[in-house]
Formats: C-alpha cells, structure tokens, sequence
C-alpha cells in the first residue's frame, strides 16, 4: 500500500464525532484510538503531514472534516515537550504549502496550525501571507503566537496592505508591544478608519510612548461613540503605563487633560479614575 493510501485509510478509521459534531465527548477507548493515531500520523513525518494536508479541500467540494482534524491532532501532538524535531518537521512542511492556486480556506486552516506549531523558521513564509487579504488576519495571528521575528514581519508588510488588512497588522504589533512599531501607530492614528484608529491608539498605549499622548488624546476628543470609548480608555491605559515607567509629568499631563475634557455624566467614570491617577501621582 502506497503513503498516500495508508494515510487516506488511517483518517478514514478515525472516530466519528459526537453528535454534535465535535470530538468533546468520546469515551476512553475513542480517545486511545485518536491518540494511537496521532502516534502513526507522526512516525511518518514530513511525508505524512504533506499526505494530510493534499486531503483537503476547500468548503462544499468534498467531506474532509477528519483529515482536518487528523492534522490538527498532529498539531496539538508536536507541540509536546520532547516532539521539537517533529514540531519542526511539521512546521515547515505546513509552511511549503502556502501560496499558490490552493484554497484560501485550506491555506487559512494551515495557517491556524502554524499558529500553534509555528517558530521564526516560518515566518517569512507567514510573512507573505499577511499580504493576501484573504490570509492576513489568520497571518498575523499565528506571527503573533511565534513572537519571534514577528515584528519585523509585520512592519514590512503595513505600507502594502489596505483595509482590514492594516486593523490587523496594527492590532497585532499592539499585542506584541512592538516599540519599533510607533511610527506606524501614530500614522494610523491619522487613518479615515475608525477601527485603524482604535488599533493605533491601543498600539500607541501598549508601548508607552509619551510623544504620542497628545496627539492621542486629540484623537479622543475628536471621537464619538464606541470609538471615543476605546481611544479613552487608551489614553487612560497610556497614562498609567507611563506612571509605571516613572514619566510622571507626561502621565499627570493625560490625566488633567481627561478630568478637565471628560464633562459628560456618562463620562464621570472616567473623570472619577483620572483624578484618582492624579491623586496616586502625588503620593509617589
């Protein structure tokens, strides 16, 4: 029996889910046999995940709902400790098989894996899927679990993208606390959509920069709604960072500015927790 044909037949005797649909509630024996097959999925390596990944197939053409779950249990396997040669060997066979003319539904799916099983040896190729926008989100997801080399990743990728894609890149360097990343924050701070701004202001926030606290409050002011909410709220998250970091002239700066602009009653939350960061400033 060829690879292919022992790996097709060993998904296909994989338990079938439980009734509703997922593999959340299978009895003991179940649950052995999913893990003796992770094992053999395993054992065959490089060839076995690329046998498993030519099993899918983009939405409605044909039922490959346990060969994408036989991937992920690799997935998952690897990830132990002890499995970093074959966390590897999957990474990167997952990685080879991004791009292309393959479903954008199959290459996203493969994207989650690299989120899990991910290291800077496959950045670059995430790297260029940040550049579809079809991919971008779930991209930048996985760089932003990998962490390394994540940053520099994302960078190169903002000047080229638009839309949705650009929320995604900055919310990501957000999360990862990326310094390097100020000047595209405060670029997207000035952008015409409001979920970028949100995204720069939280990014802006996140580092601590104190040369962004008035242009970011600006932004605040010049917000309503939800979005006046969040780029506050930044600002209010700004000015304790910068209090942590000791810059307490440029924090008591944001919170003045709040307790003073903040005049609505649906604001007084945020006049009340502005003056009490004004108060613990004094005390320091």
């Amino acid at each position: 029996m060829s690879a292919a044909a022992e790996i097709k037949s060993l998904v296909s005797r994989l338990p079938d889910p439980d009734k509703n649909g997922t593999y959340a509630n299978l009895d003991q024996a179940k649950v052995a046999q999913i893990e003796q097959a992770g094992a053999q999925l395993e054992q065959g390596g490089r060839e076995a995940v690329l046998e498993l990944i030519g099993l899918l197939a983009a939405p409605g053409q044909v039922d490959d709902f346990k060969a994408r779950f036989a991937l992920h249990v690799l997935a998952v396997r690897v990830t132990q400790p002890g499995h970093e040669r074959a966390r590897a060997e999957f990474a990167q066979a997952v990685a080879s098989r991004l791009g292309g003319d393959r479903p954008k539904a199959v290459q996203a799916y493969l994207i989650e894996q690299l989120q899990l099983t991910g290291s800077r040896a496959v950045v670059e190729t995430l790297g260029k899927a940040l550049l579809d926008p079809e991919l971008c989100d779930q991209a930048a997801r996985a760089l932003a679990a990998i962490r390394d080399g994540a940053a520099e990743a994302l960078l190169r990728a903002w000047p080229q993208v638009s839309g949705p894609s650009r929320r995604s890149i900055l919310a990501k360097l957000g999360m990862l606390r990326a310094k390097s990343a100020a000047a595209a924050f405060r670029q997207g701070l000035a952008d015409a959509d409001p979920e970028i701004r949100v995204a720069a202001a939280w990014g802006l926030a996140r580092i601590a920069d104190a040369a962004a606290g008035p242009s970011l409050l600006k932004c605040a002011d010049a917000a309503t709604g939800w979005e006046r909410i969040n780029t506050t709220d930044a600002c209010m998250a700004l000015a304790e960072g910068l209090a942590a970091a000791g810059q307490k002239d440029a924090a008591a700066a944001i919170y003045q500015h709040l307790a003073k602009s903040r005049t609505a009653d649906a604001e007084r939350h945020i006049r009340a927790a502005a003056e009490k960061g004004l108060a613990a400033l004094a005390q320091k």
